[in-house]
């Protein structure tokens, strides 16, 4: 059986990902137990945890919650062994996660579910390397983690489904929302929508069609208002009318014959990345990235408190 109360998140990687993971888990009331090799990785963690604290405490705080649960290890096996569930967050590198997990997987209770927030790498291909596969999942976030609540669940080859339930039980009393992905498909499902998004977009910006801040303003004041609360399918069975989805694509569905995408990947020259880098610059202004982090916890909070009220209004579950 594997671990599904967990007292103790094991943190193996603090960048922008894992320490989104620790912020989550201390203010769920959990300890964390991290280890990063890197320089200096423990002070930015809790220079993270600092920041972020504010809007967590506004998001709501689970007793016992408390920045001082956060404990930085200087050997990864330390933190395999002491904690109740491993989450890996280091960088895309395939040769680097097999390592590890190798290493964790040594050293961790045989009952402890080791994870990994991979956006897009195979389980079955980083975890060849264990001695205990079963327990080894892939719990993919999305960023900031300790506010957006959405987890991509998928196992490996040699997964076990009781590992991939555990798993979901632990994200689920963390405040999450886990999907689970039924196949190993690189990208898994969320960033795979979003990847068609990013590759029409920097199109635009290289053809001169749009600069970065109309694309953005093309998201944020039209189809991106309603992502929040309506996904792709509900939103467009609206667009249906009374007879749904049915007579949408009825009406709309030969315009899928129409060259409105180029999803493969325009070439990242220079000339281009100058333009998405000085369009970034422009938008961004006098503003510095701690302000905008501050400005997108607090636009996301509110718009989670609106959907909650207008759930609850119209007699909609929170799951739904």
């Amino acid at each position: 059986m594997h671990r599904t109360d967990i007292a103790t998140l094991g943190l193996l990687g603090t960048g922008v990902i894992g320490g989104g993971w620790a912020c989550r888990a201390l203010a769920a009331g959990r300890n964390v137990l991290a280890w990063d090799p890197a320089p200096q990785a423990e002070a930015r963690l809790r220079a993270q945890v600092e920041r972020a604290w504010p809007a967590l405490e506004r998001r709501g705080l689970a007793a016992g919650a408390a920045p001082e649960r956060l404990r930085f290890v200087s050997r990864l096996e330390d933190c395999a062994a002491a904690a109740d569930f491993i989450q890996e967050s280091a960088p895309e590198t395939l040769a680097l996660k097999r390592e590890l997990h190798r290493r964790a997987d040594a050293a961790a209770p045989e009952t402890v579910i080791i994870a990994s927030s991979t956006s897009g790498l195979l389980p079955s291909e980083f975890y060849q390397d264990v001695h205990r596969p079963a327990r080894c999942v892939v719990g993919h976030p999305f960023n900031p983690v300790y506010l957006l609540p959405l987890v991509e669940v998928l196992g490996g080859r040699d997964t076990a489904p009781q590992a991939l339930d555990a798993a979901e039980h632990v994200y689920t009393a963390l405040g999450m929302r886990p999907l689970r992905v039924r196949h190993e498909v690189p990208g898994f499902i969320a960033d795979r929508l979003l990847e068609a998004l990013w590759r029409e977009a920097l199109h635009l910006v290289n053809d001169g069609v749009a600069t970065t801040g109309e694309i953005d303003d093309a998201i944020r004041f039209g189809a991106g208002l309603r992502w929040a609360f309506m996904g792709t399918f509900q939103t467009y069975a609206l667009a249906g009318g009374e007879a749904g989805m049915r007579h949408f694509l009825s009406q709309f569905g030969p315009a899928l014959q129409l060259p409105w995408t180029r999803l493969p990947a325009p070439d990242l020259s220079e000339a281009l990345i100058d333009r998405v880098v000085d369009g970034c610059a422009r938008q961004l202004g006098q503003r510095s990235i701690t302000d905008m982090e501050r400005y997108r916890d607090d636009c996301l909070i509110g718009i989670m408190e609106a959907v909650a009220a207008a759930k609850r209004k119209h007699g909609l579950a929170a799951h739904e």
